[in-house]
């Protein structure tokens, strides 16, 4: 079961980011209804998997990976 929120948890953070060029972690919590620190620990693994990255722009931002450069 917690396998399967884990899973829906991270589908929406994908689909959240597929809206947007980039968001901090909190307006991604906010948007899509879930507590932040539950976000920030998906976003952590996604981050790992090469899902998403991290920018930094004077502040932390995520976005999703470019799948065709690998950046």
């Amino acid at each position: 079961m917690a396998d399967e929120t884990d899973s829906e948890l991270r589908q929406k953070i994908i689909d959240y980011l597929k809206t947007v060029s980039k968001a901090k972690n909190r307006e991604v919590a906010r948007k899509i209804g879930m507590d932040k620190h539950l976000v920030d620990k998906a976003i952590t693994e996604l981050s790992k998997e090469g899902k998403i990255e991290y920018i930094y722009l004077g502040a932390s931002f995520i976005k999703l990976k470019d799948e065709g450069t690998g950046t």
